[in-house]
């Protein structure tokens, strides 16, 4: 009892000391250090272990957490050009006409492997206006069946074709009523081989199969690999033989046979994919009737 006495003694004087320091400012009680100085004494008193220096603060307020930044890479697609001019391809070689149909002239053709520029196309949808193939500067309709177009063709322009060519009959009758035939001309066209000598030509043999005879000729060759083109306008025919001789022939007749040389290569085109277009006709300088035929191959 008398132990307890004491220690309470000690603590009033403690709070008596507390204010006296304080004094004359205004004071201000904290019953909570108060009391835990005064369980610190009796602690003490009773364990003789001075009092730990405790923190004000209860506990540590953790740090936030640091936060770490993450870049987020954004890819930029790119984008080829792809070209906006029309373009046709073939997947049978087709002529090329002067108007939209097999009643107008044909005046060259696009071969299977060869691109041409589209245009502009006709009303009915069914035939394209190219770049002919066989004119630099020319244009041509081209049947529609086996075309396959690339590039910006839906809005292509509609172009409104040339008249239809008039074609006029004038049978000839007898008086016991009956029609007389008139002549035309045709023959046949092969490949018949490659010479050379200075330089390479090549030759194609051609058969008179109709009934006029041909005086002139139009030879067109085209090397579809290398875009070589040659042309040859002539009266009468010639037939290269190497570097021995050459044979020359006016006039190929109804039912003869003659092998003609084409201009001349400054180059071998042996496997190059070669085109003909050769034109005969019954007068000299390809006046007359004529008839033209196209010829592919592979020397």
């Amino acid at each position: 009892m008398h132990r307890f006495s004491h220690i309470y003694f000690l603590v009033v004087m403690l709070f008596v000391a507390s204010i006296a320091c304080s004094f004359p400012g205004q004071v201000i009680f904290d019953t909570d250090m108060i009391s835990t100085a005064a369980a610190q004494t009796v602690i003490a008193s009773l364990t003789g272990i001075a009092p730990q220096e405790t923190s004000s603060l209860a506990s540590s307020t953790p740090l936030p957490p640091t936060l770490t930044s993450t870049i987020t890479l954004t890819f930029t697609p790119v984008f080829t050009a792809t070209s906006t001019i029309a373009q046709v391809t073939v997947s049978v070689d087709t002529n090329c006409r002067v108007g939209p149909g097999v009643v107008y002239a044909r005046v060259g053709a696009l071969l299977v492997g060869e691109v041409a520029e589209v245009v502009g196309r006709d009303p009915t949808g069914k035939y394209w206006f190219i770049r002919n193939p066989d004119s630099n500067s020319g244009f041509c309709w081209l049947w529609g069946e086996y075309a396959v177009l690339t590039g910006s063709f839906q809005n292509l322009p509609i172009f409104t074709p040339p008249p239809t060519p008039i074609q006029t009959f004038t049978p000839t009758f007898t008086p016991t009523f009956t029609s007389t035939p008139t002549s035309s001309p045709n023959f046949t066209l092969s490949y018949d081989g490659l010479d050379t000598c200075s330089g390479w030509w090549l030759e194609v043999r051609v058969k008179n199969t109709g009934s006029l005879p041909f005086r002139s000729m139009e030879f067109i060759i085209k090397d579809t690999v290398t875009g070589v083109r040659h042309t040859a306008v002539t009266n009468g025919f010639e037939d290269l033989d190497g570097c021995s001789s050459n044979t020359s022939k006016d006039v190929i007749v109804s039912g003869d046979e003659f092998v003609i040389s084409s201009p001349i290569y400054s180059y071998d085109p042996s496997g190059n994919k070669m085109r003909v277009s050769l034109t005969l006709c019954n007068r000299n300088n390809q006046k007359g009737t004529c008839v033209n035929r196209s010829l592919i191959f592979q020397p």
